[in-house]
């Protein structure tokens, strides 16, 4: 039986489908909120979708604490590519948005880590 797939654990494609599908999901939802075609350039993305994916990478950090820094990577990346998708091309600056997405996903990275640390610290860190 393996136990990794592609270089991943498999206990690690759960939670990636949880980020890639948060991230999607979030991206879909401010951009019908705000109506625009980059849903950051509205206020519902930086007051609504992009706490909830913090809280989402906090979340991930803490069930999942293990390299924490890829679920809120993974989070971010997922709204490029749902943008791409929903635009129905990716453009010829989507390699500078790969890395404005990454960016913004630092502040995620923070919250998982942090979420992962206070797991270890309650106590509660059977996997």
């Amino acid at each position: 039986m393996l136990s990794r797939i592609g270089g991943w654990h498999r206990n690690a494609l759960v939670p990636a489908c949880i980020a890639i599908a948060v991230g999607t999901a979030l991206w879909i939802a401010a951009a019908v909120l705000t109506g625009k075609r980059e849903p950051w350039d509205g206020s519902a993305y930086w007051t609504v979708a992009y706490p909830a994916a913090l809280l989402a990478s906090a979340l991930l950090g803490y069930f999942y604490p293990t390299l924490t820094w890829r679920w809120p990577l993974l989070i971010f990346e997922a709204q490029l590519v749902a943008q791409c998708v929903r635009n129905g091309e990716p453009g010829n600056l989507w390699p500078i948005g790969m890395v404005l997405f990454a960016i913004v996903a630092l502040p995620g990275m923070l919250t998982a880590k942090v979420a992962s640390r206070l797991k270890r610290w309650a106590g509660d860190d059977e996997e």
